[in-house]
């Protein structure tokens, strides 16, 4: 008796939990496309309590970066490039509030990046592949540069003195710089758009460490009067003239931004430069109407492989059958809750997973009502039987969930996005069913040999 209260206690705290967990994306998913995306735009919190779809769902965009092995600098490794640049490149996509991205490396310098739910490809394209170098040089204002110029007004690179270069402006013009920088983006802590530039338009206020600070300190003191040009990736965003000292740390870049491209270079200055240009070399991008037929063809699939398992339940075991019915429903609800608490991402292979744990958790049932009947046909009672037929299957039961559980972890550990949203939704799975077949059963089949007395058991 005290066993079976913990029994009914456990599983109504199981289903509270998974019930509530599923709500908000029963909530969420209820909504129309156009209401869903503007609530993504606000941020809506129901986002963040809901089940994700991954990208062959949901839609939205595949790349596949190479990364310019060249261009590495001599003291850091492949390895650490590498490592530095997924880093990087998943702080920009955090930012960029993309949900549940993928990143992860390919071979030896390749990196695949999954942005689900993406409406701007163009603007996903910069945002992770540039390389937002940021530097800041002295102009030489005194620098006649049509002297180094040829008919065709091309710069003349080789002609120019070993301290200057010309760089082109970002809307027009060239600039003589030092070669150079008196300050780079290395030193920057912080980096956020404001509006109240020239004409009201939006800038990225910039704030350096307590080192870039003091370099700076010392740059705008002794260069007052005379232009700072602002480089990034080698182009003049803007020249703006040094009127006194700086000594806070703090600077403004402005260069006639539109909101989005100030809150771009916003989130790649603060993310960081990546340490070598990466080449865009496949991107793939996935319709939502592709996304939405996946999921209710994976849905449907589901529907039919539940309704042959339950008829077939019914045929074979008839009242036996009508238990293990009751556990697979539980099992999908506490599958979708567990998957909703950790915010786990639902992928079609996924979806393949919810199906083979629904099969597998049909199997211990099966297992379970076999050995009952083995025990029937040897002549033990009914409630003999039941315990028996639990405690026998018990180990069969527990051997081949362990070896299945053992296979998806390993493919957890060393596949990628898809084959490891199949691996998760699995090993969810596994646990859900053992939990059904084991514990939700033998519950119910003691509180009906507990109420009445059974003469024989239909299965």
């Amino acid at each position: 008796m005290k066993h079976q209260g913990f029994r009914l206690i456990l599983i109504g705290i199981v289903l509270i939990f998974s019930i509530w967990h599923i709500y908000p994306s029963f909530t969420w998913y209820s909504l129309s496309e156009s209401e869903r995306e503007t609530r993504e735009g606000l941020r809506d919190p129901l986002i963040e309590k809901s089940l994700n779809l991954g990208l062959d769902l949901r839609g939205g965009m595949n790349l596949l970066l190479e990364l310019d092995v060249a261009k590495i600098p001599k003291n850091v490794t492949l390895a650490d490039a590498m490592e530095q640049s997924i880093e990087i490149i998943r702080n920009r996509v955090d930012q960029f509030g993309v949900s549940e991205p993928l990143i992860s490396r390919q071979g030896d310098k390749w990196i695949a990046v999954q942005l689900p739910g993406i409406k701007n490809p163009d603007r996903a394209v910069e945002l992770v592949g540039k390389t937002a170098l940021l530097e800041f040089k002295l102009v030489e204002d005194d620098f006649v540069i049509s002297d180094y110029m040829d008919e065709e007004g091309n710069i003349l690179q080789d002609q120019l003195p070993a301290n200057i270069e010309v760089l082109k402006g970002k809307d027009y013009g060239n600039y003589a710089v030092k070669k150079k920088a008196a300050v780079t983006g290395s030193s920057l802590t912080n980096a956020e758009v404001k509006v109240g530039g020239d004409y009201g338009s939006p800038y990225v206020a910039i704030t350096f460490n307590k080192e870039g600070g003091q370099k700076f300190a010392d740059v705008t003191g002794e260069n007052t009067q005379k232009r700072l040009a602002i480089v990034l990736d080698g182009i003049v965003q803007s020249a703006p003239v040094i009127k006194s000292r700086i000594p806070d740390g703090n600077a403004i870049i402005e260069g006639s931004f539109t909101p989005e491209e100030a809150k771009n270079l916003a989130i790649i200055l603060k993310a960081g430069a990546l340490p070598a240009p990466v080449y865009i070399i496949e991107n793939r991008t996935v319709g939502p109407t592709l996304g939405s037929d996946s999921v209710k063809k994976g849905a449907i699939a589901g529907l039919v492989g539940m309704i042959m398992v339950v008829l077939f339940m019914l045929v074979y075991y008839k009242f036996s059958g009508v238990i293990a019915n009751i556990a697979l429903l539980l099992n999908t609800v506490i599958i979708l809750g567990l998957m909703a608490y950790f915010h786990a991402t639902l992928t079609l292979p996924g979806i393949a997973g919810i199906i083979l744990t629904i099969g597998m958790a049909v199997d211990a049932n099966v297992l379970i009502c076999e050995r009952i009947k083995e025990e029937l046909r040897a002549g033990k009672t009914i409630r003999i039987a039941v315990d028996a037929g639990y405690d026998k299957a018990f180990s069969t039961i527990m051997d081949a969930n362990i070896t299945t559980l053992i296979a998806a972890m390993f493919l957890f550990q060393f596949g990628t996005g898809p084959v490891k949203g199949f691996a998760v939704t699995l090993t969810i799975g596994l646990a859900s069913s053992m939990f059904t077949a084991i514990i939700v059963t033998k519950v119910i089949y003691e509180l009906i040999l507990k109420n009445q007395e059974i003469k024989s058991l239909s299965i």
